[in-house]
């Protein structure tokens, strides 16, 4: 494999070139874990991996709990379905404990706050209760747990969530809610600890290779022992190609990734994991690309993408009958390139069943 093709191979193996998933909860099932911080976004990440998708299809999916968010792998939000999310709490959780470890002492959060916190929110919940952060608040409140601060409430329930108490409820109108983990996932068989870290590293490369061993570290949070123990239990079903000097894993019978040679592009969201999942991002843009995105403010950030490199970004607003996409491109596009780029906006207009108005 070429160092160029590593880009296609990826697109392909995350499910963007060639979307062929039926539901948005086979989409996370196949990434293990989808980044989800901004809810928007996520959904527009799952929605481009699915065919003819339409926003309300991941709303539906999101408020009857086939899919879930959380805080796993890294301290952030992530989509996981109710069938993994036990396992990779039980195998995230202290890694994400540790990197929270200043924040909780800044805090005075410690085991005993937590514990009183974790048995008032659950008997909140309890019976199916769906409940804002703001009504959880009230509840702790109410029991002498004072968590005014907006850094106190989110660590407290960052907690609940990686102690596996409560994950997403529905939504409620724009508001979030909690629900018991219990009431809303199955329970499952625990995983050994090797098989969860096989697992895990199995899934991120079938779904995100060709990567390399410091991608999988940067994107999981686990440490370069755990992810060595999973790759070696792991490692039968994938295979390795050394790039450019690097060695990269990638699923045995990787799909061709060279494809047709006519322009494709495609609006990815900020937190998209062809960007999120990866230490070195070399493969999608190169250093002027990587300092413009930089200057913009924000290494990550909603990026136009085509033939598998960032060439730009944009933005929406969603009026009533349209959503008025602009880009911002670096560098010149071809006429073709042009086109399919108007091809990517009408597809993210289809996305929210609105006219696509360009800019």
């Amino acid at each position: 494999m070429r160092a160029e093709e590593i880009s296609h191979q990826r697109l392909l193996n995350l499910g963007i070139a060639q979307a062929t998933a039926e539901t948005p909860d086979d989409v996370v099932g196949r990434l293990v874990a989808v980044q989800a911080q901004d809810f928007a976004g996520a959904k527009w990440a799952l929605g481009l991996r699915l065919r003819n998708a339409r926003d309300e299809d991941i709303e539906q999916a999101f408020n009857e709990g086939s899919i879930l968010r959380t805080h796993m792998l890294r301290p952030t939000w992530h989509f996981v379905t109710p069938a993994y999310i036990r396992w990779l709490l039980r195998l995230s959780a202290p890694r994400v404990h540790a990197a929270n470890a200043t924040q909780y002492r800044k805090l005075g959060l410690d085991q005993e706050p937590f514990n009183r916190s974790n048995d008032v929110i659950a008997k909140a919940l309890q019976d199916g209760n769906q409940l804002t952060r703001d009504e959880l608040r009230d509840a702790l409140r109410q029991d002498g747990i004072i968590a005014e601060g907006g850094q106190s409430m989110s660590y407290i329930m960052m907690r609940a969530e990686l102690d596996g108490i409560v994950c997403s409820g529905p939504r409620r109108g724009k508001q979030f809610t909690y629900m018991l983990l219990d009431e809303r996932a199955p329970l499952v068989k625990p995983m050994e600890r090797e098989e969860a870290l096989a697992q895990l590293v199995l899934h991120y490369f079938v779904s995100r290779g060709p990567a390399t061993v410091q991608d999988f570290v940067k994107w999981s949070g686990m440490t370069t022992a755990d992810t060595a123990i999973g790759l070696e239990a792991a490692q039968s079903h994938l295979r390795q190609e050394t790039i450019d000097g690097k060695t990269y894993w990638m699923p045995i019978g990787a799909i061709d990734a060279k494809g047709d040679v006519s322009p494709k592009a495609y609006l990815l969201s900020v937190y998209d994991e062809y960007i999120s999942s990866y230490k070195d991002r070399s493969a999608i843009n190169n250093p002027a690309t990587s300092a413009k995105l930089i200057s913009l403010g924000n290494a990550l950030n909603y990026v136009v993408v085509v033939n598998g490199q960032i060439v730009g970004t944009w933005r929406r607003t969603l009026r009533k009958d349209s959503v008025i996409i602009e880009t911002n491109t670096f560098t010149a596009l071809t006429k073709a390139e042009e086109e399919a780029v108007v091809e990517a906006t009408k597809r993210y207009g289809d996305f929210w069943g609105l006219r696509t108005v360009l800019e």
